[in-house]
């Protein structure tokens, strides 16, 4: 129901721009999440936005690199991704949880899971 893309091969320094597409049903009404997992590594919180685009929350590592937006008319939610890093490397996932929480880094109250979009960046 939740499908990542956009991502890709990049130098350090470089741009990307992640989309996470609904099908099925709509999640206009969930606060929408990225996390990314890289190898031997577990799942972590990147970014968040509220369910109306009000706030949005990022994880220190990417803060003032990564915006996270949304447009519920059309894709859920999109992760603009500057000056990436080598250590940027890794899965990226959107996910979906349920405007009744606002632990927005918290993996395990998630509730929807897209598959994952591969991004690398090259040194």
């Amino acid at each position: 129901q939740l499908q990542a893309s956009g991502g890709g091969l990049v130098q350090a320094g470089g741009s990307l721009r992640l989309f996470c597409a609904a099908s099925g049903r709509t999640f206009s009404s969930y606060h929408m999440g990225w996390f990314r997992q890289a190898p031997g590594k577990a799942r972590e919180f990147v970014a968040a936005i509220t369910w109306n685009g009000g706030m949005s929350s990022y994880a220190d590592s990417v803060k003032g690199r990564f915006t996270i937006s949304r447009d519920n008319a059309k894709n859920p939610v999109y992760l603009q991704m500057n000056s990436l890093k080598p250590e940027d490397t890794a899965l990226y996932y959107c996910a979906a949880l349920n405007k009744a929480y606002m632990n927005y880094s918290d993996r395990g109250r998630y509730d929807y899971w897209g598959q994952g979009t591969q991004v690398t960046v090259s040194s």
